[in-house]
């Protein structure tokens, strides 16, 4: 993977974070992004390769070449590289990330009650497909 196609992996059963990836698809119009659901194979591996518990389902991940960044870290790495106000959340970097987390974490322990969560992960459209890393493991389980 190229240090120009940053890797986000996310919850792919959680409304909110399902949310957030048709999000960045929509304001990163050069389709910089790619994506995996943090239940797939795909972000299985990259979590082990980078030290990270593949069984820890409760952040936001995002992998820039050989430097990965969880929690709000993640999430405003992100929003700088989009298009349109949402690259204005960088500044929030300035919050110490201990506050930041926090209520990261909070939200991030009530995402299924206030968002929901759904059977399956998303399936990409066509078009947006090709950015997803785990497409076919998804669309498989989507259609078993």
């Amino acid at each position: 993977m190229s240090a120009s196609h940053p890797v986000v992996l996310f919850d792919g059963v959680c409304n909110l974070c399902n949310g957030s990836v048709q999000h960045i698809i929509r304001h990163d119009p050069r389709g910089r992004f790619r994506f995996a659901s943090l239940q797939s194979d795909a972000a299985r591996e990259m979590l082990t390769e980078h030290g990270l518990d593949p069984d820890d389902l409760d952040t936001i991940v995002l992998v820039e070449g050989r430097r990965v960044h969880t929690k709000s870290d993640a999430a405003l790495r992100i929003a700088r590289r989009l298009r349109g106000p949402s690259r204005y959340w960088w500044t929030a970097r300035f919050v110490p990330r201990p506050l930041r987390d926090a209520v990261y974490d909070w939200v991030g322990r009530n995402r299924y009650r206030w968002f929901g969560r759904r059977d399956e992960c998303i399936v990409p459209g066509p078009g947006v497909r090709e950015r997803f890393l785990d497409a076919e493991q998804t669309l498989g389980a989507v259609l078993r």
